[in-house]
């Protein structure tokens, strides 16, 4: 017999003995296996308890812990295939956890609650798998909220059958588990006055207060203090009762406002519609805050619905706008929830590209070379594919983006890259844009096909749309209102909706209505329960859509009341439910609810929504750096940064270093300086040269050498020959003499700068001791450098055979290690090599590679001077329409690239005259 506690500390008996395992993720895969309802895909084990490893070497470990597993539970308890394992649940294996749950379904409460020996996993953890301390962390949660029902009925229970110290023992645990609880409190409370214990009864009030206070900064809802007072006052006359929601008593739903002046958009949008043959189209409804946008696509999305029309429907957020894809990410989950049917359509490598972004894509996990020649572009590619493919159908389908004025840069590239690919791909794309905006839709709408893009502009509402709207929502009132409701609102629908809503209070010619948005809002606010008004502070402090666990865990309040609170919530219509969350009508009203919430309760909130949010990073930190938690801010930001770079978001990542500069992170000078990296990849070189030599101000003796070598980079780049060589004379002198190969870096770099300087001998001496001592250190990298460089020499001196040798083996050495900057670099100097010894095909060829791969990096000056090589070679072949389109590429780039983004000064002239590197 096989006995698994999961319930406290995790154990395993065999026969009644300890079975003990060699390493713990044996545990946790058999803890996972026992809460499975079904086969587990062997990929997502994978997944979920070696993130960090590479697949062969992930899928080794388990089929290790496997058999770590079947010694110590038996062959016959696991079932595996190639694809998929399974625990199997028969006669000769027990696991707690089903032994609950089968109790609660008896309604043996009384057992059930005494086999639930502690949390689950209790002190049970696995630091380098995340991924699984979530799957963990919830599995606790639900069977803790099981418990304290179990516990909360046999309180009651008890009660009624008179037995009082037993229900006061099971509420007293009912609280142990729950102290956010208030009605545990209650109950706990009211038991200890019905057994006469007046002064526990005030102590147990107390606690609760002191706990309200200081985990959620709220005081006790007035049922609570009216207990405690009656009790105090000794006039407690209490029949049995149970914990209750404290919501306000429920209300009609409001009404959805009827749609009206709105006719000609909804037709011009639905023609665009119906227009789609073949080719996709691109629709962008601009208007001031408040104008309808929302409304209007909502309208035409549900008449779309109805004709069998799939719908990725997503929304930016303004606290969000640089969180990589976050809408396109919300708007996939939502899809996949809704019908996932799709993915079966999608190619393989697509999902396989999109899963680096949304994992449960796909359950089998794909190897993506991310350094191979247009890496990027397949990412792109994939991605889009599997936006297009989530809405195909014999309909056009429809991929909507609300307030798309906020998008982050990331997800408007891989918009502006499908927006290019529209032809063949039947679907509308409809962006509602903000206006006025920091960011116009110009470069979306550029980006299109000649005809495939448009811009519906809304208006304001007139007074007959405005005396239809009254007619229709409120047909017992004066017609004349109309006109005063025109006057006071001026034709924004958002305000004339709050007025309509204020005016089911009743009206008469005093027009007793707030003046203003905000007074209209906090009057609708102000008839909400105590309990409605902290869920909807805690989704406010959110930030954007949130889903019940979530926005509970925030608040601090139980399952029952934040249900309760949400579905009063939706009633007074102040937030609508999704397919999978929930989120506030329109943002004004979110941005009023956290203005109006002290600074010390956001703080909190923030502090507790940074530990529920499972987001990413970036969205952790922002809710820690609102906390007022600088340190641990700092730190995650960093970790956003990186998680941004592995996927194109170089935009996203310098903003996260940035935050975590300024919130104090711990490690300046390294933040310095991959900012640095990242605006010298985009040409700002003035920024980069500031953050290097901030980085250079911060540093520790040890990163001197390497700050000094990217100065010295930085400086050749911009043709600035003696000031690169001091930088690299000064890395070569503070270096340690144990490090050759940074010592090999540093002097091949030398060596071009030199050469660029006319001095080819002692360019030549100092590429042979970078190479010499790449060999003396072993490293691929170092040595592929050198060999780069005694290439380029070797082709400036004629030395074809000699040029050839070198750069293939750095070009060589550069794919086997992944050094995609070694690579871009090596192609370009080998088609140099070809193309000065008249072989231009080949040089063609590997002029082109080079720059896919280049684009794929990011570094724009390198870019330009390949599409430069590129037009050069192209006009030698008489392509003359390709020669000007690279040449017009090279010349637009090399315009950017070195100009100060803050200033009016021109680029150095040298930049223009990259060729080599």
């Amino acid at each position: 017999m096989i006995e698994v506690s999961l319930l406290g500390p995790p154990r395993v008996e065999r026969a009644g003995t300890l079975v003990g395992f060699d390493t713990r993720k044996a545990m946790a895969l058999l803890a996972h296996l026992a809460m499975a309802d079904r086969p587990r895909p062997r990929d997502a084990l994978v997944d979920l308890l070696w993130p960090d490893s590479d697949v062969e070497r992930a899928r080794g470990a388990l089929r290790r812990t496997l058999s770590t597993l079947r010694a110590a539970i038996g062959p016959e308890l696991l079932e595996t295939t190639r694809d998929h394992v399974r625990l199997v649940k028969s006669a000769g294996l027990t696991v707690d956890v089903d032994r609950f749950r089968a109790l609660l379904a008896d309604d043996d409460l009384a057992a059930a609650v005494n086999v639930f020996r502690g949390d689950f996993l209790e002190g049970f953890g696995l630091r380098d798998a995340p991924d699984f301390e979530d799957w963990s962390r919830n599995q606790a949660d639900e069977l803790r909220r099981e418990l304290t029902a179990a516990l909360a009925r046999l309180a009651a229970d008890e009660e009624q059958g008179g037995h009082l110290p037993a229900a006061l023992d099971h509420a007293r645990r009912w609280v142990s588990l729950d102290p956010l609880h208030e009605p545990a409190h209650r109950e706990v409370i009211r038991l200890y006055a019905r057994t006469g214990d007046r002064a526990a009864a005030i102590l147990q009030y107390r606690q609760c207060l002191r706990t309200l206070s200081r985990e959620l900064g709220v005081s006790p809802l007035p049922e609570t203090t009216e207990l405690y007072e009656a009790i105090n006052a000794g006039a407690f006359v209490g029949p049995p009762s149970t914990a209750t929601s404290a919501s306000a008593p429920e209300e009609p739903e409001t009404a959805r406002t009827p749609f009206v002046g709105r006719d000609q958009d909804l037709r011009a949008l639905r023609a665009l519609y119906d227009a789609i043959d073949h080719d996709g189209r691109l629709v962008v409804v601009e208007g001031e805050a408040g104008v309808g946008k929302t409304r209007l696509v909502e309208e035409v999305l549900l008449d779309l619905r109805k004709n069998g029309a799939a719908v990725l429907a997503g929304r930016a957020y303004e606290d969000e706008a640089t969180l990589a894809y976050a809408p396109l990410l919300d708007a996939l989950r939502a899809r996949l929830h809704e019908d996932s049917r799709w993915i079966a359509d999608v190619p393989a490598q697509a999902l396989a590209e999109a899963s680096r972004l949304l994992p449960q894509l796909t359950e089998t996990r794909s190897r993506v070379d991310a350094q191979s020649p247009g890496a990027e572009t397949r990412f792109l590619a994939g991605a889009w594919d599997t936006l297009a493919g989530a809405v195909a159908g014999t309909v056009p389908g429809v991929i909507h983006i609300d307030n798309a004025q906020w998008l982050d840069e990331a997800s408007l590239v891989l918009l502006r890259y499908g927006v290019r690919r529209l032809a063949g791909r039947r679907l509308l794309i409809v962006l509602t844009w903000r206006t006025p905006a920091d960011r116009p839709p110009g470069s979306l709408i550029a980006a299109a096909a000649r005809g495939v893009a448009s811009v519906r502009r809304l208006d304001r509402l007139g007074v007959d749309a405005i005396e239809e709207l009254l007619a229709a929502a409120h047909p017992e009132l004066d017609r004349e209102l109309s006109r005063r409701l025109y006057a006071e609102t001026e034709g924004v629908p958002l305000l004339v909706v709050e007025y309509l809503d204020a005016l089911k209070t009743g009206s008469d010619e005093n027009w007793p209505v707030p003046s203003g948005v905000n007074d209209l809002l906090r009057a609708r606010i102000d008839t909400v329960g105590e309990t409605g008004r902290q869920v909807l502070t805690a989704a406010a402090v959110l930030g954007r859509s949130f889903d019940v666990d979530t926005v509970r865990t925030v608040s601090g309040r139980s399952d029952e009341e934040t249900v309760a609170a949400l579905e009063e919530l939706v009633r007074r219509g102040l937030i609508h439910e999704g397919p999978l969350e929930y989120d506030f009508v329109h943002d004004q009203l979110r941005r009023l609810v956290s203005a109006d919430t002290g600074l010390a309760r956001r703080r909190l909130l923030h502090a507790r929504a940074a530990r529920a949010v499972r987001g990413p990073d970036a969205a952790i930190a922002r809710h820690l750096e609102l906390a007022g938690q600088d340190q641990e801010a700092a730190r995650v930001y960093a970790g956003a940064a990186e998680q941004a770079r592995q996927v194109y978001a170089n935009a996203e990542a310098l903003e996260h270093f940035h935050a975590a500069l300024a919130l104090g992170h711990e490690q300046p000078s390294a933040l310095h300086a991959s900012i640095g990296d990242l605006e010298t990849l985009a040409g700002d070189y003035t920024a980069a040269m500031r953050s290097y030599e901030l980085a250079a101000a911060e540093a520790a003796p040890s990163d001197l050498p390497g700050i000094e070598h990217r100065l010295g980079r930085l400086c050749h780049r911009r043709g600035e020959w003696a000031l690169a060589e001091a930088h690299f004379r000064a890395a070569l002198d503070v270096l340690p003499p144990d490090q050759p190969a940074a010592f090999a870096g540093v002097t091949a770099d030398l060596s071009l700068t030199r050469q660029e300087a006319g001095d080819a001998a002692g360019a030549t001496d100092l590429a042979e001791q970078a190479l010499a001592y790449a060999r003396e250190s072993g490293d691929q990298r170092a040595l592929g450098q050198a060999h780069n460089m005694l290439g380029m020499l070797a082709t400036t001196s004629g030395r074809f055979d000699e040029a050839f040798r070198h750069l293939e083996a750095g070009r060589d050495l550069a794919e086997q290690i992944g050094d995609l900057p070694g690579r871009v670099a090596a192609l370009n100097n080998l088609a140099l090599a070809h193309r000065a010894r008249g072989d231009l095909e080949p040089a063609l060829e590997l002029a082109t590679t080079g720059l896919a791969l280049c684009t794929e990096q990011g570094d724009r000056h390198r870019e330009a001077a390949l599409h430069n090589n590129l037009a050069d070679l192209h006009h030698a072949l008489g392509h003359p329409d390709e020669s000007m389109r690279h040449l017009k590429s090279a010349v637009t780039i090399f315009a950017e690239v070195g100009a100060s983004h803050d200033t009016d000064q021109d680029p150095h002239p040298e930049l223009w005259k990259l060729v080599r590197w």
